[in-house]
């Protein structure tokens, strides 16, 4: 059956209606210190002085566009309903991460500077952008956490091509697709605590930890997944969360090819190539290649592929009841 939904409403208020409530507080925030504040704030600082002036409130419109423009412009993806899951999960928390910084710095570039007559004197706290990633990105993991899938449904008539593989015990098959735990935290060394700790000796503080490490977790979570397969179907479970799934009375077939995934997809990771065409893609080497009544393909690489082919088939006939 086919969703005819378009708007996630969890997607909608966290990805439109939360960037505009943000922006709209650095304005009304800024109007109620507006009095306490020089005529002229500092916008923009160099290593060792204000380098930037402007008034208080064509500052905060300024923040404010920025706001909507870059942060929502990212998040907004996570109200269509209809969009990928993953994509639109991971477009959230990196849209509010965005959201969270720039309100952050404003906020604290406000109040370091109220009651002040010379803002020549002022610093900005370098520690409000470690603060502000940190803020955004638990925001954006809320959201993303409360979103659905609305892609439609169609149910399989038939059972998968006799010629296609089969199980003569199916179980469940679950595999881990990707960096493994050793390879994760070596990435996440290289991408996000090392880079941290090189500008955190750099400029004396603990801030550039909390903008790294939230970005390489973010990039290893893109490269490592859970595979499940199972009489309800198959899942793949990516940062705790399902990220794609399609039911057993969806499925028409599954079978194993070996896939190139930089010649077949063009990259590692969760991919995605021509229409409804999606691939779970992180090594080369056989994959299952499972598709669906509504039009959709899933392409997962992994050394249990034929297990994964000839359960899920397996599983479609029990569910048409054939033999």
């Amino acid at each position: 059956m086919k969703s005819s939904r378009v708007v996630d409403p969890a997607g909608a208020v966290f990805g439109l209606l939360l960037p505009v409530v943000a922006a709209l507080c650095g304005v009304i925030l800024t109007k109620v210190w507006e009095p306490r504040l020089p005529a002229e704030i500092a916008t923009h600082w160099t290593t060792t002085s204000p380098d930037g002036f402007a008034t208080p409130m064509s500052s905060a419109w300024t923040f404010a566009l920025v706001t909507v423009l870059f942060g929502g412009g990212c998040a907004a993806i996570a109200a269509l309903a209809q969009a990928m899951l993953m994509m639109r999960r991971t477009m959230l928390v990196v849209g509010l991460s965005v959201v969270g910084l720039i309100l952050t710095v404003q906020v604290v570039l406000l109040y370091v500077q109220l009651d002040v007559t010379d803002v020549s004197n002022t610093e900005l706290p370098l520690w409000s952008l470690g603060l502000g990633v940190v803020i955004g990105a638990v925001v954006g993991l809320l959201g993303a956490a409360l979103l659905r899938d609305y892609r439609p449904r169609v149910s399989a008539t038939s059972p998968p091509d006799p010629r296609l593989p089969r199980a003569d015990d199916p179980a469940t098959v679950a595999d881990t697709v990707g960096f493994g735990t050793v390879g994760s935290l070596v990435l996440l060394l290289l991408l996000g605590v090392a880079p941290a700790v090189a500008v955190c000796l750099l400029v004396d503080g603990w801030w550039p930890l909390a903008v790294f490490v939230p970005v390489g977790l973010l990039i290893v979570s893109l490269l490592r997944f859970r595979v499940i397969v199972d009489p309800s179907g198959i899942r793949v479970v990516n940062m705790g969360m399902t990220a794609l799934q399609y039911g057993v009375d969806e499925i028409e077939g599954a079978r194993v090819d070996v896939i190139k995934p930089f010649d077949d997809f063009g990259g590692w990771g969760l991919k995605v190539k021509g229409r409804r065409n999606y691939g779970v893609v992180t090594r080369t080497g056989p994959a299952v290649i499972v598709t669906t009544a509504c039009g959709d393909r899933l392409t997962v690489t992994s050394a249990r592929a034929e297990d994964m082919a000839g359960a899920l088939n397996t599983f479609a006939d029990r569910r048409l009841r054939r033999p």
